[in-house]
């Protein structure tokens, strides 16, 4: 089934004359006459009984009068949508995160982009760590946006820091510790811990958890998945956890405490290649010059 032979069949509906239909369309007679036979034969059904001197639709003529109209009209809408330039040209960007809330940081630099950019239709894409690099290896993401991994994660691509990210200590607004301006690891040693599950701990917070987890048992940790599922542990009193600031949801029912001896880590952009590429080029500049204002 295709439009031409759809075309054909409102027309004939329309006339109920074959050869005005064939009139209509600039084709001949026999040719209008052929598709009604070939979408009868598809369908299995007759659409119209035909004499020598009249044309009718039958029952299952009537009925499918309106799937082809449906289906020719929404034909016509997508040659429309791009056949013109009437709408602008459309510019896309695809953008990897593998959390929500690297994502969620991404809004401002996104308005920016916006009102430079106007034409840009970005594409965010929450996807899991093991696939995420692969998908920028092969071209299905323009950038990935998150921490700098280890030099021991084979990334294919180059990455541009965009900030710097202090970690902390977080833990519910009744633990002892929630009133402090500043901690050091030594502090929190002895503290139950809630943290990432090892594989998709990134190398600056899998470094952090393995001075805190030191030779203690495993009953004295919890893990999770997400900073979210972190913060709800947290939250009901299971443990504290250290995590890059901006990860942290924001809520008054968990206190953050800056940590003074672990270092900041980096947060960026990993991508192929600028070249040919300036929405992702304008998309880097944004992003460090929002990123880099914050105070994170």
């Amino acid at each position: 089934m295709n439009t031409f032979q759809l075309s054909c069949f409102l027309a004939v509906a329309e006339y109920l004359n074959f050869a005005q239909a064939a009139k209509q369309l600039h084709v001949t007679h026999p040719a209008v006459s052929q598709q009604i036979q070939s979408l009868e034969k598809e369908l299995n059904v007759k659409l119209f009984q035909r004499t020598t001197r009249s044309v009718k639709l039958t029952d299952e003529g009537k009925v499918f009068l309106w799937d082809a109209k449906q289906i020719v009209a929404i034909s016509d809408r997508a040659k429309k949508r791009f056949g013109g330039v009437a709408g602008g040209n459309i510019e896309t960007l695809s953008i990897g995160c593998y959390n929500f809330p690297c994502m969620f940081l991404l809004a401002d630099t996104l308005e920016t982009l916006r009102t430079i950019r106007p034409e840009l239709h970005p594409r965010l894409q929450e996807i899991p760590f093991q696939h995420i690099y692969r998908m920028l290896e092969e071209g299905d993401l323009d950038a990935v946006v998150g921490f700098k991994e280890s030099a021991n994660v084979k990334i294919n691509a180059l990455y541009k820091e965009v900030a710097k990210v202090p970690m902390v200590c977080i833990c519910s607004g009744s633990h002892s510790l929630a009133g402090q301006k500043e901690l050091r690891l030594c502090d929190i040693k002895e503290e139950r811990f809630v943290l990432f599950v090892p594989p998709k701990g990134m190398l600056s917070i899998a470094q952090t958890q393995g001075q805190l987890m030191g030779e203690r048992p495993p009953s004295e940790f919890y893990f999770c998945e997400s900073a979210e599922a972190i913060t709800v542990l947290v939250k009901a009193g299971y443990g504290i956890s250290v995590l890059p600031d901006f990860l942290v949801p924001d809520t008054p029912l968990i206190s953050r405490i800056p940590l003074k001896d672990v270092d900041q880590v980096s947060f960026g952009i990993y991508y192929k290649s600028l070249q040919g590429n300036p929405a992702l080029k304008a998309f880097i500049q944004c992003a460090k010059e929002n990123l880099t204002a914050l105070d994170i």
